[in-house]
């Protein structure tokens, strides 16, 4: 496995599994956007804004984690990994190398039903500190604030 910043030609394996994980993994989760636009969105919007690193085996791309800072804290917007490609460690080796060095809180939200996910989360130091109803994010779907403390 080989972790590397994503580059625009990556973006249509990001979509691929942005796309496969959430429609595996998150059935219960509202389409707030058509594939189009999802693809759209990576190419023109979350590619260009940097931050985005690929995990890659033999040559193919099976994941991804895209990250923001905010000045007070570091942010994981987006981490998917294809589902044929889970319980391999691709998910653990992208989050692992996301957090090296930070110091600073990080925080990421994921929707409540979301238990994988979750678990997940919670297998790296996070922990729930907001539980919503969900009418902030575009699917309506209650999620839940996690937060790594800073270290």
């Amino acid at each position: 496995m080989v972790l590397r910043a994503a580059t625009r030609s990556d973006s249509s394996a990001i979509a691929d599994a942005f796309l496969s994980s959430r429609a595996e993994f998150m059935p219960y989760a509202p389409v707030a956007h058509t594939d189009v636009e999802v693809r759209s969105w990576i190419e023109n919007q979350l590619l260009p804004a940097g931050n985005v690193t690929v995990a890659e085996v033999d040559s193919e791309v099976v994941g991804f984690v895209a990250t923001s800072n905010d000045g007070n804290c570091m942010w994981v917007d987006h981490m998917y990994v294809l589902p044929a490609s889970t319980g391999h460690g691709f998910g653990a080796a992208l989050f692992r190398h996301a957090l090296g060095g930070v110091t600073q809180p990080v925080r990421l939200y994921t929707f409540q039903n979301n238990s994988g996910a979750r678990r997940f989360y919670e297998r790296f130091g996070f922990s729930p500190i907001e539980f919503t109803d969900g009418s902030t994010n575009e699917e309506k779907c209650p999620d839940v604030l996690y937060e790594r403390s800073a270290k």
